[in-house]
């Protein structure tokens, strides 16, 4: 088993920047795609980004792209995703994910394709 947890979230203002850290203990964090995902009340689970399970291949949402970069270091069982130029729709609870299939280094955008994850943590971004 595999434990996943989230930091960074908070209240940013529209513009600023924000950094959440998924930190793995248990399982080889290092050998599985790395996702995030986020939420808002009401709606399903939305993909953000994800990394393969070397850190290569990063690949983003329509939405994020040219704002968030996902990163890993796999040496400390920690992924990050840095999220610039923050906008009022960035708000929700932002999960990181850890995906089923070891070593697998297709793209991998579904909460199906993950199945181990964390608490979530709040982002909100007023305007």
């Amino acid at each position: 088993q595999v434990r996943l947890v989230e930091s960074g979230g908070g209240l940013a203002q529209a513009g600023d920047s924000l950094t959440l850290t998924c930190a793995a203990s248990g399982r080889t964090f290092s050998t599985y795609a790395l996702g995030w995902f986020r939420q808002t009340p009401g709606k399903e689970r939305e993909f953000v980004s994800a990394i393969n399970w070397s850190g290569g291949h990063p690949y983003y949402a329509d939405s994020v792209e040219g704002r968030f970069t996902i990163s890993r270091d796999n040496h400390k069982n920690t992924g990050y995703l840095q999220m610039n130029n923050l906008k009022p729709e960035d708000t929700g609870v932002y999960y990181c994910a850890l995906s089923n299939d070891p070593y697998y280094s297709g793209v991998e955008r579904f909460p199906t394709d993950f199945g181990s994850w964390g608490q979530g943590t709040q982002v909100t971004v007023f305007s």
